[in-house]
């Protein structure tokens, strides 16, 4: 995996792109036209992508999300209707609808000569709150005060310009979902750059009360907070369906329905996130890290480590922190 020269390869991408049309489009246009080989919505190889193309105009059909998601339009025009108020995107604008949604989507500009291209990704509200977090390095609980307090509320869409650097990052993305170790270690950051390139625009205020609104709303979003805070408590299925308020095999069935892992199982990887950031902005000791996590030992810190990133810990902040490892 060579990342310097994947990230050079894509930046020289943007520098050829024609004035007028936003850097990259060419090349998000041939990402999505390969991946997209079917009249319609194609499965994407994430959780929560879905790639279209369509070769003509359709009239309104009736459309359902369930999370927080991004769209985004390499070619074509479509026209989203909500609660009555339109919105339209095209290679100039993105769209970011609310969880939770029943829509009216309409194709308005495909041909066969140029196919309307788009993808749809459904975002964790937990991936919002974490940039968050890092952004602000205060707790997420504030937003959802302020999301709660007296307010008007903010609408189910919005829709925003379209720009060099987020372009650029769905590209990195929709590449690096491709192979093993680029989907382990490069998708999950790039995914992070996705939202953080949103936050950082005009709509900054309004994505965060979505994500707030949505984890309030949602028992298994609460407890994913729960679980963030208290990852070095020996936590079982049961604990976590306490807090939910829900049976242990209700609350699994749910779990399992919203996040696509058993709980025990997205414990675990959120230990092992939590130790690959400490790794990534930190010089805490092996073993620090490992009981900060919740994993407990260096021995079991390096084994998931080994499964997760295919790395060693020391090797893994090296790669982060420009340090040359001790063999």
């Amino acid at each position: 995996m060579n990342l310097s020269r994947g990230l050079g390869h894509v930046e020289s991408e943007l520098d050829l792109m024609p004035s007028g049309a936003p850097a990259g489009a060419d090349s998000l246009i041939a990402e999505l036209s390969r991946r997209a080989p079917r009249e319609g919505g194609n499965t994407g190889a994430w959780p929560g992508l879905t790639i279209y193309r369509f070769t003509s105009p359709t009239g309104p059909s009736w459309e359902e999300i369930r999370s927080l998601s991004l769209c985004i339009v390499a070619q074509g025009r479509k026209a989203v209707t909500v609660d009555g108020a339109t919105y339209s995107y095209d290679p100039f604008r993105y769209l970011v609808l609310n969880s939770h949604l029943h829509f009216q989507a309409e194709i308005l500009e495909a041909t066969q000569a140029k196919p309307f291209l788009s993808f749809v990704l459904q975002i964790d509200p937990s991936v919002v709150r974490q940039v968050t977090s890092d952004m602000l390095e205060r707790r997420t609980t504030a937003f959802r005060q302020h999301a709660a307090g007296s307010e008007p509320a903010d609408p189910p869409a919005f829709v925003s310009a379209l720009d060099q650097e987020l372009v650029g990052v769905v590209l990195r993305f929709l590449r690096s979902i491709e192979t093993g170790a680029d989907r382990r270690v490069l998708a999950p950051m790039y995914l992070k750059e996705m939202v953080y390139r949103v936050l950082q625009r005009e709509q900054y205020a309004r994505l965060l009360a979505i994500a707030a609104a949505e984890s309030a709303s949602n028992p298994v979003s609460a407890v994913l907070e729960y679980v963030r805070g208290h990852l070095t408590e020996p936590l079982t299925v049961a604990d976590l369906a306490r807090h939910a308020g829900w049976a242990p095999r209700t609350f699994s069935r749910q779990f399992v329905a919203e996040t696509g892992l058993t709980p025990l199982r997205w414990l675990t990887a959120a230990r092992v996130r939590e130790a690959r950031r400490l790794l990534e902005v930190s010089d805490l000791p092996v073993e620090d890290i490992a009981r900060r996590s919740g994993l407990g030992s260096p021995a079991n810190l390096r084994v998931h480590l080994a499964r997760d990133a295919g790395t060693t810990p020391t090797a893994y902040r090296a790669a982060y922190q420009g340090r040359t490892p001790r063999l």
